[in-house]
């Protein structure tokens, strides 16, 4: 088979609504995918090619990034390899995931940093161990972008919205309790308010795309699933967005927006 086919095997498999890869495979592409792929192989030997098409699953993904609008959110999501109690005897992944903690608790593994535009649009991701800061990445991965950026408290930082801001994109993010009250702009508030939409696209991910399982069994594999994921997102014919821009409140003053 070629890579290519594999790669367009994978990435169906992240919107086919099959819950493992080996019943999508043995069940639906064996039966009746063969007019497409004559040279289809066994569940086996799949398994093996699927790694070789690991770098350009990443270049596939980089040509599938949205439109850049001036308007991105940023967030993280945890990508668990295992359930908690099975960590102390995890060796998929042996030192290569760490802990981490967030508002939900304590995870093992990864996580995945992502930045979205207003129409839900995959612009920049990153995948680091879970105990990684969340504002490590930015710089990386905001290297394209103008505009602002929105993003939670996790985000706060003088230093990182000095060097944001010198490269023309500026970072917003709620105030803590025991900051000083500052000035914001009305539209910046409402679009704080809707940062909630990347948690929309972090769930799509998760629950639709299927880019977090425990049933991984090599490294190269799992990335292989989490590109896959990523580039079947980018298909979905309905992301979650935002609209923003005024249609019907013409006595508001155009400058508001």
């Amino acid at each position: 088979m070629h890579l290519s086919e594999v790669m367009t095997i994978v990435i169906a498999f992240h919107g086919s609504g099959y819950k493992t890869f080996k019943e999508f495979y043995t069940m639906h592409v064996l039966p009746g995918w063969h007019q497409a792929f004559p040279n289809l192989v066994s569940y086996t030997r799949f398994v093996e090619l699927m790694p070789w098409c690991l770098m350009l699953l990443c270049c596939f993904l980089h040509t599938r990034t949205g439109e850049i609008t001036g308007i991105s959110f940023i967030d993280s999501t945890p990508i668990n390899v295992c359930h908690n109690c099975r960590a102390h005897s995890h060796k998929v992944f042996k030192g290569l995931v760490k802990w981490g903690k967030n508002s939900v608790g304590w995870h093992f593994g990864f996580k995945l940093h992502l930045i979205i535009n207003d129409c839900g649009e995959l612009l920049a991701f990153s995948l680091t161990p879970a105990n990684v800061d969340d504002r490590k990445p930015v710089p990386n991965m905001t290297r394209d972008l103008i505009g602002k950026l929105f993003g939670d408290r996790g985000y706060i930082s003088q230093k990182l919205f000095e060097e944001l801001y010198e490269r023309g994109l500026q970072l917003v993010t709620k105030s803590k309790k025991r900051m000083k009250n500052r000035l914001v702009k009305l539209i910046d508030k409402i679009l704080l308010r809707k940062r909630a939409v990347i948690e929309s696209v972090n769930d799509h991910l998760k629950n639709i795309c299927q880019i977090e399982h425990s049933r991984h069994r090599s490294p190269f594999n799992f990335l292989v699933n989490l590109m896959a994921g990523l580039a079947a997102y980018t298909y979905l014919p309905k992301k979650p967005s935002i609209d923003i821009y005024p249609k019907d409140l013409p006595a508001l003053p155009p400058a508001i927006f």
